[in-house]
């Protein structure tokens, strides 16, 4: 087998070439965690410590108030929260029943969230106080009966929680900002978990092959869809990336929290793979540099999953306010390219080591990686996680390999990779091969020695900030402005090296759509990072033969401006 994996001679020691794949669900590793290290501190969010006794308290008497309100396995549970506490109690809470998270951002519309609300059809929504009321306007289209409103400001620590009571324009502000208006008839999340009695111990446990996770991801076309996650999948990719850094110590390392646990990327890694590991994560709602220095000076990380934009700022910011980061022993970014200049700066700073990842909603999300040594090599997302396979093929004939060298369609096989997309069995055909491969989308170049680089985008993808960006969403936004009678969205790489979302629009007859006033309409209509950056107006969009709109044409015209 060694012979068709060339990429393991890659492997530093101490990294095995393949997993033992957990067949428990994910809840056991929270368990464990509780079990080996009660005291030492789970959860610290802006300075208010949670115990790992403290947050197995916690899920269990939320997942009794849970079961209370009937929820049961199988049953969908919708998550609308930034990162803080009682995400990640929700999260095991949801999974201890058997019930299904499905993870969505805070930052969405009324319209993107009532999409997928009504998808999956979930009951029970646990939201952030300051979306539950625009969750609650989308009743109407949705199946959602049960409202949570979960309450930032009662995980602060008690000076801060007191502080924003003062009558002064910061507080006012702050307690602006993690705050709203309850919506009737929503349960409040702290007084039914405050209240409420463990979980029975009747109530079964969910197995390894059970869903655990609806991810939304637009895939390989697009279209908003719910990639199907089991328990073994995220277990397997949390037992992967431990493997990946055998370095890490159970029960003596801080993870650091900044990327969105709505967000599978931050879910996997400071969600799952954190507490499988005994580790102390270290919450933020949003990354703020100052706010991370912050909570360095008080709890500095040893683990730093990001994406480059944060390491370039965060860097800069610590050199400006003198702030030790050589705790950071670790550092994994994924979601773009990986500037070397931004290693260099990082690992500089730090003495520690920064090394680039890939992965993809559907594989939970990682699969490919730098070896977390000097060994790493710029430019490349690396080589295969242990129990990982990758092939080249052919763009249009998925069946046939490309020879050595040459570029062709990523596929990937491993226990990570997902069964399908919720209710949709046309979509997941398209995408899931025999013998459990995943067409990824993505073309690659593989060397002698299995390094791996992404050399161009099926998809069409744009990466913005981390979060990816569907054109054909954008668009059919845009198109439904009486100003506009086609649209056609692209990424252009932006100085951050990351993308900018850009629209060329073609008018409708007789109107001339002011671009500014386009944008600030459909930032109305689409979260902050979708809404295009720059608007174009054109008379015309270039089209195949087949009346397709060619975005790589549109793209490159205006890469020439």
């Amino acid at each position: 087998m060694a012979d068709e994996r060339p990429w393991l001679a890659a492997y530093p020691e101490g990294v095995p070439a393949d997993i033992t794949v957990p067949e428990r669900p994910l809840t056991a590793n929270l368990e464990e965690s509780v079990a080996r290290f009660p005291e030492h501190v789970a959860l610290d969010f802006l300075g208010a410590a949670t115990t790992y006794r403290q947050l197995g308290d916690q899920v269990s008497r939320a997942a009794g108030a849970l079961h209370a309100l009937g929820v049961r396995a199988g049953d969908r549970v919708a998550l609308v929260l930034p990162n803080c506490p009682q995400h990640i109690v929700a999260f095991y809470a949801v999974l201890r029943l058997g019930a299904i998270v499905v993870e969505h951002n805070p930052l969405y519309t009324k319209d993107e969230l009532a999409h997928q609300l009504a998808d999956h059809g979930a009951r029970v929504a646990i939201v952030w106080q300051k979306v539950a009321g625009l969750v609650e306007a989308t009743r109407n289209r949705t199946g959602v009966e049960t409202i949570i409103s979960v309450d930032l400001t009662a995980a602060l620590p008690t000076l801060k929680r007191l502080a924003l009571k003062l009558p002064v324009a910061q507080a006012r502000r702050t307690r602006a900002d993690m705050t709203g208006p309850v919506p009737a008839g929503a349960f409040s999340w702290e007084k039914i978990v405050a209240s409420a009695a463990p979980v029975p111990e009747s109530v079964p446990y969910p197995s390894a092959s059970d869903t655990a996770l609806l991810q939304y991801t637009g895939g390989t076309t697009g279209t908003p869809k719910g990639a199907i996650l089991s328990h073994r999948n995220l277990g397997a990719n949390a037992a992967q990336n431990l493997a990946w850094v055998p370095g890490l110590r159970p029960g003596a390392e801080t993870f650091y929290a900044v990327l969105p646990m709505f967000h599978v990327y931050g879910l996997t890694l400071c969600l799952t793979t954190a507490v499988s590991i005994g580790a102390t994560t270290v919450l933020l709602p949003r990354f703020e540099p100052g706010m991370v220095l912050d909570a360095i000076t008080r709890r500095p990380p040893t683990f730093f999953p990001g994406v480059p934009t944060m390491y370039d700022r965060l860097g800069a910011e610590a050199v400006k306010r003198g702030v030790d980061l050589s705790s950071a022993r670790y550092a994994i970014s994924g979601a773009m390219a990986l500037p070397p200049d931004t290693v260099d700066r990082w690992e500089k700073i730090t003495g520690g080591l920064l090394i680039e990842g890939y992965g993809m909603t559907e594989t939970s999300p990682i699969t490919i990686g730098n070896p977390m040594s000097k060994g790493r090599r710029a430019g490349s997302i690396g080589v295969p996680f242990p129990s990982t396979n990758v092939r080249l093929a052919d763009r249009e004939d998925p069946s046939r390999p490309v020879p050595k060298g040459e570029p062709g369609e990523l596929h990937i096989q491993g226990p990570q990779v997902f069964s399908g997309y919720w209710n949709l069995p046309e979509e997941t055909e398209k995408v899931l091969l025999p013998g459990g491969w995943i067409r990824t989308g993505d073309v690659a170049v593989m060397s002698e020695d299995g390094y791996l680089t992404i050399v161009d985008r099926i998809k069409e993808l744009i990466i913005t900030g981390g979060f990816n960006v569907y054109p054909s969403e954008v668009e059919e936004v845009l198109r439904t402005h009486p100003d506009v009678a086609d649209a056609a969205v692209v990424g252009i790489p932006a100085e951050n090296a990351g993308e900018q979302v850009v629209a060329v629009v073609v008018a409708a007859e007789g109107a001339g759509p002011d671009p500014e006033a386009l944008r600030a309409w459909a930032r109305e209509r689409l979260a902050g990072y979708k809404a295009p950056r720059r608007i174009v107006i054109a008379e015309e969009l270039p089209r195949s033969m087949i009346g397709k709109v060619l975005r790589r044409q549109v793209r490159e015209g205006l890469l020439k401006e």
